[in-house]
């Protein structure tokens, strides 16, 4: 654990990566936010608001799980770090820095519950579908999924890095492929309404398990492909 907590520290070093650019683009996405619904208020529109902007620094997860194994992978390898404890040693970084975005979140969405929006109906951190749960709910969920994204990257990474760029692009193509098909397929059987209704049936909790189950799967499909991972490509 010692070496894990190394690799850790040494993760942290690059605090904007992992830090600070999380939290400012959080912070650039709530306040375009609060002005698009200033200019909404603006125009005499009346009632709560609801915007998306939320999610920006959970879709940076993505880069940051790039990033975590392309900028520091080689240099770990050079300091005799096994790849078991780089691999251990960074997931937990990324489960402490989603664990601060998700406790922002949920001071947020408490103060904009207790301040009615702010005090115009202008909701950023607060969506009711996510808090039926409960503040833990929630935190679980907006944890979840900021883990999520940041496999899907490491994950990419990890196969540029043991692959190269030929399978990772075929790769990538695959999934946008069957994504599409899948599209298809639910759009020529009219089945959009029974997709929507499972979701709505799975709720936040159900969400949080896929994502959690997600998380576990290409967590270790990542970790098989980073123990031949090549540290120079």
């Amino acid at each position: 654990m010692k070496r894990v907590s190394n690799v850790v520290r040494m993760q942290l070093i690059n605090r904007e990566t992992y830090i600070w650019s999380p939290l400012i683009i959080l912070g650039g996405a709530f306040l375009i936010t609060l002005a698009i619904y200033g200019i909404i208020l603006s125009a005499g529109v009346d009632g709560d608001m609801y915007g998306g902007g939320a999610q920006a620094p959970l879709w940076y997860f993505a880069i940051v799980g790039v990033q975590a194994l392309t900028l520091t992978f080689p240099f770990s390898q050079a300091m005799s770090v096994t790849r078991r404890e780089f691999y251990l040693g960074t997931l937990l970084t990324a489960a402490l820095t989603a664990g601060i975005l998700a406790i922002v979140f949920v001071i947020g969405g408490l103060v904009e519950e207790l301040t009615g929006g702010w005090g115009f109906g202008g909701y950023f951190f607060y969506l009711p579908w996510v808090w039926e749960a409960g503040p833990l709910g929630a935190a679980a969920f907006f944890f979840i999924l900021a883990m999520v994204f940041f496999v899907i990257g490491f994950a990419a990474a990890t196969i540029f890095k043991r692959f190269g760029m030929m399978v990772l692009s075929v790769v990538l193509i695959t999934l946008t492929l069957l994504l599409l098909g899948a599209i298809w397929l639910i759009t020529a059987n009219g089945s959009w309404m029974d997709v929507w209704a499972w979701f709505a049936e799975a709720g936040v909790v159900g969400l949080t398990l896929w994502g959690a189950l997600l998380t576990a799967v290409l967590g270790v499909l990542s970790y098989f492909a980073l123990r031949r991972a090549v540290p120079e490509r």
